[in-house]
């Protein structure tokens, strides 16, 4: 077995290839299968004459209706409205997973009340919502930025080339794009930025500075009769310690 190297005081913990390659198998995992059960709810809508999404969509301002916030991204009015969703969903969940699926659920779960809330809120009242499409926003924003808080050059990357690529998609997240909720979109999308500092990976913190040990006197030692650091000893206070680790738990 190979020896563990811990990560340097303040840094990010990086995962090794195996670990990761095996994240990203959870997560091709954990997608596909939320990518299958969108299909099967919509061949149970289909079957009842997209019943089950006029029933179970969301209903501006109706009380009846809050608890459809966590059913309407599994629905759909028609297959074309499913086709168009699926790609997105796998492509933007996969990369918003691969790095652990349970900050995965977590940004699903934000990024699904904050879509619903801005269509329950803000939607006009004669309108069901039903789609996948404020999740995939909220994936979108998030793989965007995830890169930058959490100091990671690939994911930065990632990100760069997704917004790069898919920015035309912006569009439908503006008032007045004729035949979508933009304001689903809109409110994934503000789900997905502000997840990608809520899930941000934290650096390892620093240990804590060691007290100086009295002299039998009561006299703390001075500077000059402080014993030199060998291996693994303490390193000295910096003046700057305590703003950079206010810096660091701020993430800046």
């Amino acid at each position: 077995m190979a020896p563990a190297h811990e990560p340097a005081p303040g840094t990010t913990p990086t995962l090794d290839p195996a670990q990761l390659i095996a994240e990203a198998r959870r997560a091709f995992f954990t997608v596909f299968t939320v990518v299958c059960l969108v299909w099967a709810v919509q061949l149970v809508n289909w079957l009842t004459d997209e019943r089950l999404a006029l029933l179970h969509g969301i209903r501006a301002r109706d009380a009846d209706s809050l608890g459809y916030l966590l059913t309407a991204p599994f629905l759909h009015l028609n297959w074309q409205h499913l086709e168009g969703n699926s790609g997105p969903l796998f492509v933007f969940g996969f990369l918003a997973a691969y790095r652990g699926v349970r900050k995965f659920l977590g940004l699903t779960a934000l990024v699904v009340v904050t879509s619903g809330m801005a269509v329950w809120l803000f939607e006009r009242t004669d309108v069901v919502t039903v789609g996948a499409s404020g999740v995939i926003f909220g994936y979108f924003g998030y793989v965007v930025l995830r890169g930058l808080f959490d100091r990671n050059l690939i994911d930065t990357l990632i990100g760069l080339a997704m917004g790069a690529s898919f920015a035309y998609i912006l569009t439908t997240a503006v008032p007045g794009t004729p035949g979508v909720s933009w304001l689903g979109h809109l409110g994934g999308l503000v789900g997905g930025l502000a997840g990608a500092w809520i899930f941000r990976t934290r650096g390892a913190k620093a240990p804590a500075s060691l007290t100086a040990a009295a002299r039998p006197d009561g006299e703390v030692p001075g500077p000059a009769e402080a014993p030199a650091l060998g291996r693994g000893g303490a390193a000295p206070v910096s003046p700057r310690a305590d703003l950079l680790k206010e810096l660091d738990d701020l993430g800046l």
